[in-house]
C-alpha cells in the first residue's frame, strides 16, 4: 500500500527563527552568487563560449550566475546520450525511480530556504511566492513517486479460462521539458520529475531567464543518485536549440509550459513526422490563461476583495492563473471596487529582501515593456483607479494597476497581460457574469464568491474551465489536491499534480499468453 502524501507545509514568516533560517538561506545563496553553470550531457560538464547571463529583476546589476548556451551540436549530442540512455534507463524498476525522487525531496526540504532565496534573488519573488515554489517542488517530487508506485504494476483487465492478460505502462522514450520562469522550480521540477519516474529521459531547456535554479536542481538529482544522461542539461535559444529539438526524428515527447504563442508553434512543428521518425510525438502543453473572479450580491464582500488582490497581485500578476479579470454583478459593484482599491494601495512593492515586500517585480524588460504597453491601452479603456505608473531605473517594477468600467470585448478584458493588471467589468446579473468569464480563447482557471447554492451549482456546470474555486482566490493550485490545467487555448488539457499526469508519459501495452 502507497502512503497518502500531505503537502509540503508552508513557511510562517511571522516566525521570527523562520526568519533567521530564510535570511541564512539568502546568505547561502549570496555566496555563489555569480558562479558560472556548465552544459551537463551524460553527466559530461560542458563549458561553450556563448553564455546565458542571469540577473536579479529587482537589481539589473547583479549577475545571479552565467550558464553555458547550448547550441544544435550540443543538443543533438545529449539526444544521442539520452537515447541510449534509455536503454537502460527503461528498465529500470519503477521503485528506485520513486526513491530517486523521494530523496531528491529530502534533500530540497533540507535546503528549503536556500532554493526559496535562490528564487527571490533569481525571478524576484517575495518570500511567501518563493516559499511556496520550493514548497510545491517538493510536493511534485512526493506525489509522482507515490504515483508511480501506484502504476507500477499496470490495471487489472479480465481474463478468461484459456489465457492470462496483462495491461501494462510503459515508457515513451526521450522527451523535451521545456520549463518556464514564473515558477522556476516548481514546475520546472514536476515536468522533470513527471518524465523520469515514469522511466524516460529527458533534454531539460529552461527559460532563459531562470537558468541558475535548473542547474541548481540538477545537483539535486546527482546527489539523489540519478544515474548519468538520465537528464541532460542543455539550456539554450528557443529559436536554435528549442525547434532543433521539437523537430527532431528521436523526440518522443515534448512537455512544455508557457506562452499561447510559443505552444502553438511547438504543437505544429511537433506534428510534422521528419525522416526517421517512427511516431507520432506526444505534446502536453500549459500555455497560460485569462482569469476570472466572479463577485454576485450575496457574496462576503470582504473576502471577495481580498481573493482579488492577492489573485491579481501575488508575484506581480505573472502566474497564468493570476486574477485579470473582475466581474462584479451591477448591485455591489461600487463596493467591491472601493475596497480593492483601498487594499491595493496599501500594498508595498520593492526589493524582496525582507518578508514585508508585499509585490516584486517583473522578470524582465521585455516583460515590463509589453505591461506598460497594456497599461497604455488600459487607459483608453476603462477608468484608471489605481497604480498605472512603472520604474525601470534598477529593476523592473510595476505598481499594482486596476481599471474600472472595462467593456466585456476591450483588448485588456481578452488578452492575457501576464502582469500586475486587473479590469472590473460589471454584470448585469449572474448569468452575465458567466457569459463575461467565458468570453475568452483561455479556459484555465476562475473563481465564484457567492453564498448562493444555486449559483454555485450554475457555475459548476457553466464556467468553462480546468480549475474551478469557490469563495477563494484562484491561483494556489495544491499538487494532489487540486490537480492543474485547463481547457481550450489554455493547453492540451493535462492535469500536472494529478492522478492521470503520469499516463501522458507512458505508453499501455496489453500482454496476452494461451493457457
Amino acid at each position: 500500500m502507497v502512503v497518502p502524501y500531505k503537502h509540503e507545509p508552508f513557511t510562517d514568516f511571522s516566525n521570527v527563527k523562520n526568519q533567521q533560517q530564510f535570511l541564512a538561506g539568502l546568505q547561502t545563496v549570496e555566496s555563489y552568487i555569480g558562479k558560472d553553470y556548465p552544459l551537463v550531457i551524460g553527466g559530461e560538464r560542458v563549458q561553450t563560449k556563448e553564455r546565458i547571463v542571469s540577473i536579479n529583476p529587482a537589481n539589473k546589476e547583479e549577475v545571479i550566475g552565467t550558464v553555458s548556451k547550448a547550441s544544435q551540436e550540443h543538443a543533438e549530442k545529449a539526444m544521442q546520450v539520452a537515447e541510449a540512455t534509455f536503454e537502460t534507463w527503461r528498465k529500470t524498476k519503477p521503485e528506485m525511480r520513486a526513491d530517486i525522487l523521494f530523496r531528491s525531496a529530502a534533500i530540497i526540504r533540507r535546503r528549503k530556504h536556500e532554493f526559496s532565496a535562490l528564487l527571490v534573488k533569481e525571478v524576484g519573488k517575495p518570500w511567501n511566492e518563493a516559499d511556496a515554489d520550493t514548497a510545491e517542488a517538493i510536493d511534485f517530487l512526493e506525489y509522482y513517486g507515490r504515483q508511480m508506485l501506484q502504476l507500477k504494476d499496470g490495471v487489472k483487465v479480465e481474463s478468461r479460462p484459456i489465457e492470462y492478460n496483462r495491461y501494462t505502462y510503459i515508457p515513451l522514450g526521450v522527451g523535451i521539458i521545456i520549463s518556464p520562469w514564473n515558477f522556476a522550480f516548481a514546475i520546472m521540477a514536476g515536468m522533470t520529475a513527471a518524465a523520469v519516474v515514469t522511466g524516460n529521459t529527458v533534454l531539460l531547456k529552461p527559460a532563459s531567464a531562470t537558468p541558475v535554479i535548473a542547474a541548481k536542481f540538477l545537483e539535486v538529482l546527482e546527489e539523489a543518485g540519478l544515474p548519468e544522461g538520465v537528464v541532460n542539461y542543455v539550456p539554450g535559444s528557443g529559436a536554435e536549440v528549442g525547434d532543433y529539438l521539437v523537430d527532431h526524428p528521436k523526440t518522443r515527447f515534448i512537455s512544455f509550459t508557457g506562452s499561447r504563442e510559443v505552444g502553438i508553434r511547438i504543437y505544429e512543428r511537433a506534428a510534422k513526422v521528419h525522416d526517421g521518425q517512427i511516431w507520432l510525438k506526444r505534446v502536453i502543453a500549459e500555455m497560460g490563461g485569462k482569469d476570472t473572479i466572479v463577485v454576485d450580491s450575496t457574496a462576503d464582500l470582504e473576502l471577495a476583495a481580498k481573493s482579488i488582490v492577492a489573485s491579481a497581485f501575488g508575484f506581480s500578476g505573472q502566474k497564468c492563473s493570476a486574477c485579470s479579470r473582475a466581474v462584479i454583478i451591477e448591485d455591489v459593484y461600487d463596493d467591491v471596487l472601493e475596497r480593492v482599491v483601498d487594499i491595493t494601495k496599501q500594498l508595498t512593492v520593492g526589493e524582496t529582501k525582507q518578508p514585508t515586500v508585499f509585490m516584486g517585480p517583473v522578470i524582465d524588460e521585455a516583460a515590463f515593456e509589453k505591461i506598460c504597453e497594456y497599461i497604455e491601452i488600459g487607459k483608453k479603456e476603462g477608468r484608471l483607479v489605481a497604480g498605472g505608473t512603472s520604474d525601470k531605473s534598477k529593476g523592473f517594477f510595476i505598481e499594482p494597476t486596476i481599471f474600472a468600467d472595462v467593456d466585456k470585448n476591450a483588448q485588456i478584458m481578452k488578452e492575457e497581460i501576464f502582469g500586475p493588471v486587473v479590469a472590473f467589468c460589471k454584470a448585469k446579473d449572474f448569468d452575465d457574469a458567466i457569459s463575461i468569464a467565458n468570453n475568452t480563447e483561455y479556459g484555465l482557471t476562475g473563481a465564484v464568491l457567492t453564498n448562493n447554492r444555486e449559483h454555485i451549482e450554475q457555475a459548476r456546470e457553466d464556467f468553462h474551465v480546468g480549475n474551478l474555486y469557490f469563495n477563494r482566490g484562484c491561483t494556489g493550485a495544491i499538487v494532489g489536491y487540486q490537480p492543474f490545467g485547463g481547457f481550450n487555448m489554455s493547453g492540451t488539457d493535462s492535469k500536472a499534480g494529478g492522478p492521470d499526469y503520469l499516463l501522458l508519459h507512458m505508453q499501455a501495452k496489453t500482454t496476452s499468453e494461451m493457457l
